[in-house]
């Protein structure tokens, strides 16, 4: 029999976000799969070219709508390198705290999503409910719960009070006696194991050689995380674990993600009761000398890397982002075939 082509998308029920799957099926086997990205394209490179470094927080911030924080975080901190500007301590705590804050609520709903997506609504609930109490928390912080605004170049623009600190501390407690009901259905889920364990794995060579970061590479054993390996804002300062896995299969995946939310809440906790005080920015020039830079931070799914280049002016000459999902959705053509279309 000759694989007949069966197109997925772009628009699709199960997709979140436009992308076209063209399937070569074999009877119920998946013998090969092509991916097309790009629906989606808003020249958000090209647009930051035409205005100023402060204009272009704002810009860079609707990257995402996940995780809208760290891109701001990254590029900053680009910025921040270029113009010699040393973070205020402060600053940069609260910075960190945003970007755990984000980091939880991203993997809850990858965990939820994962769980609708294979029929578990009870883990999706559950996710999505634990999730709500993070969001209240960084709208209480912020005033936004997609977009914060939180940075600026030099620091940022929200401060924490002592009242602030015990709604945060409230808030996290809450969340701690949630997630323990969350994980012990989770782990002890015997149907949750067998939908996703042994299920798309991507082995620890196959991950490095396609440059798989974040979560799903240390899922596979790839011991990288950012936040030690090349320590930004206040993480030189706290102590956290790397969680990482060894089967690179779907339910590592899901485990890490669950085990990262705990170590983030952790540091969360950690960063409230350790916040320096001081200022909340450095002078920041409008104009930028001239110089390029590479910079990167642990987004939830994984390394963002900036580069900025500056021509001496107050805008940027060329800004290029390298988001972590790219190379994860380029595994996908390597893990689809040998898959059973209706099984698995």
């Amino acid at each position: 029999m000759s694989p007949i082509t069966v197109p997925i998308g772009p628009q699709h029920p199960a997709l979140k976000e436009p992308l076209l799957f063209k399937l070569e099926i074999s009877g119920e086997l998946i013998v090969g799969a092509d991916l097309r990205i790009g629906y989606v394209h808003r020249g958000i490179e090209r647009l930051c070219e035409k205005r100023s470094y402060v204009q272009n927080v704002h810009l860079f911030e609707r990257v995402c709508g996940i995780c809208s924080h760290v891109h701001t975080t990254t590029f900053c901190q680009a910025v921040e390198w270029l113009l010699g500007i040393e973070l205020p301590r402060r600053a940069a705590y609260i910075r960190t705290l945003l970007c755990e804050l984000e980091r939880i609520h991203s993997h809850l709903l990858w965990l939820g999503v994962l769980a609708e997506s294979i029929g578990f609504t009870t883990i999706f609930m559950y996710a999505w409910r634990d999730r709500e109490i993070i969001l209240d928390l960084m709208e209480e912080l912020s005033g936004g719960r997609v977009s914060h605004a939180v940075n600026i170049i030099g620091g940022v623009r929200v401060d924490v009070d002592a009242e602030q600190l015990q709604m945060i501390q409230r808030h996290l407690d809450e969340f701690e006696g949630q997630m323990g009901i969350f994980l012990d259905l989770f782990e002890r889920d015997r149907s949750f194991r067998l939908r996703t364990q042994g299920r798309g794995t991507l082995d620890y060579e196959t991950a490095c050689s396609l440059g798989i970061v974040g979560p799903t590479a240390r899922a596979s054993g790839v011991d990288v995380d950012m936040r030690r390996d090349a320590p930004y804002a206040a993480y030189p300062e706290l102590d956290f674990r790397v969680v990482t896995a060894a089967a690179g299969d779907l339910w590592c995946r899901a485990h890490v993600r669950a085990q990262e939310v705990v170590e983030s809440l952790r540091l969360c906790k950690a960063i409230i009761k350790e916040l320096p005080d001081g200022s909340l920015r450095a002078r920041a020039p409008r104009r930028v000398p001239e110089g390029e830079v590479v910079t990167r931070c642990e987004a939830p799914r994984g390394e963002l890397v900036y580069y900025v280049l500056s021509d001496g002016s107050e805008r940027p000459a060329r800004v290029k982002v390298r988001t972590p999902t790219l190379p994860a959705l380029l595994a996908l053509q390597y893990l689809l075939p040998g898959r059973q279309r209706h099984r698995g």
